[in-house]
């Protein structure tokens, strides 16, 4: 009988973004004015099988339009763990958003999956909206309608198995399709929340963050994401510093870049 997929897992900081205030990470806070610095991931999943990738990103043109700090570009940050953007047969993108959805003609032998509602949403009525579309970079979104008519793009309706003990779920909220990935390492089912929760204190404390489509659908999938992990602490936030603390790097000189996610963290502080 053949051994089931285990997948090891990383979070790769590919951008920062160090001037920024708890008002942008928490509708109601009791210190808006205090700081609340923000890292940009992308992570890969891979097993003797198989490796996935798990969002795209931005490039230094995008980061540099919106005040981002780009450490390194998404590929360069996927080389750092030995994977070839060129030939990643398999993408997760969690939704849409500039910051996710960037650099997709760097993956050229990639299947795309994406919710479908988020495809609809991110080309729908809704995007006739200032506030609505800023997180939304159109020429992001005209590459996966390409990709789309090129039949790259493999859409999900809910919960999908994209690989092996590897699937998707959607979670409402922050766009109308947002998905985080639900993936079996050796120390359980750990959930890769994206943009379901930016920040250990988003899900821990039911914290709204201020990019929300419906408030009472993000509340529920603070609740969901906790119920797709083995526990609470394989909840993993989508922006949140802290996972470089909590986890420890691939290797020493990849501290603070290529963190490993199947592995215990530390207790979140507080």
């Amino acid at each position: 009988m053949a051994e089931p997929d285990i997948y090891e897992v990383f979070a790769l900081r590919y951008a920062e973004r160090r001037e920024r205030t708890r008002r942008e990470s928490f509708i109601f806070d009791d210190d808006h004015d205090a700081p609340q610095p923000i890292d940009y991931y992308l992570w890969v999943a891979r097993s003797p099988n198989r490796t996935l990738v798990i969002d795209t990103g931005f490039d230094r043109d995008e980061g540099a339009r919106r005040g981002r700090t780009l450490l390194r570009t998404p590929v360069e940050a996927l080389a750092l763990l030995g994977v070839n953007a060129q030939s990643v047969s398999d993408v997760v993108v969690t939704h849409m958003h500039y910051d996710h959805a960037g650099t997709l003609g760097d993956f050229p032998a990639a299947r795309f999956h994406l919710q479908a509602a988020e495809m609809a949403y991110a080309t729908g009525p809704c995007m006739s909206h200032d506030d609505l579309r800023h997180p939304f970079t159109a020429a992001h979104v005209c590459e996966m309608v390409r990709q789309v008519y090129s039949g790259r793009v493999a859409f999900c309706d809910g919960d999908a198995e994209i690989a092996p003990n590897l699937s998707v779920h959607k979670i409402g909220g922050h766009t109308g399709g947002l998905q985080c990935v639900r993936v079996l390492t050796r120390r359980g089912w750990v959930v890769l929340a994206s943009d379901a929760s930016h920040f250990y204190e988003n899900f821990q404390k039911q914290k709204l963050f201020p990019i929300v489509l419906d408030a009472q659908a993000m509340i529920r999938g603070f609740a969901r994401l906790q119920v797709l992990a083995e526990t609470p602490a394989h909840v993993v936030p989508g922006h949140d510093p802290l996972v470089r603390s909590l986890y420890p790097a691939e290797t020493e000189r990849l501290a603070g870049i290529v963190h490993r996610l199947d592995v215990a963290p530390k207790p979140v502080p507080g």
